[in-house]
């Protein structure tokens, strides 16, 4: 039995990430386990376990049974050209991603969905290496998905 819960190990791994970024000007690379846990928590959602399995999660209610990647920036107080969500996988086995962009003290902003199709076709209408890789932009993202959650007023329907 381990001696903290996973909500206060979440908490202190925040304000640590936080502290250290402000310190040394560079990031624990700790924004993913924070936004999976923030997207799950906010959004009903069950993690999944096994980090090999392509998703994060599984959906519940609306997102029922859809298998979810989860993705997250910290992007301060405004989101800038040079943003980027992380490589995504076409050919892996997901139907959903959800970013959750984070302020500078790691805390959730925002976080938007898209689905698959949306996600791939905008990879192929892309130009350059970036969509070769499977990397987009969050202002595209912005633009294809639509806003499920904000820190003012929750979980959007």
């Amino acid at each position: 039995m381990s001696l903290y819960s996973y909500d206060k190990l979440i908490e202190q791994t925040r304000k640590l990430a936080a502290e250290f970024r402000r310190t040394t000007g560079t990031m624990l690379p700790v924004s993913g386990e924070i936004a999976r846990y923030d997207v799950a928590h906010h959004l009903g959602l069950e993690l999944t376990q096994d980090s090999s399995a392509g998703f994060d999660a599984i959906g519940r209610d609306e997102r029922e049974g859809m298998r979810i990647q989860i993705k997250s920036r910290v992007v301060g107080d405004a989101v800038r050209p040079g943003h980027r969500i992380g490589q995504l996988n076409p050919g892996g086995d997901w139907d959903l991603v959800i970013v959750s962009l984070m302020d500078d003290a790691f805390e959730p902003l925002e976080m938007y969905e898209a689905t698959r199709e949306d996600i791939i076709g905008a990879i192929e209408g892309a130009n350059g290496k970036r969509s070769k890789r499977g990397a987009l932009s969050v202002a595209k993202f912005q633009i294809i998905g639509r806003l499920v959650w904000t820190r003012e007023l929750g979980v959007e329907r």
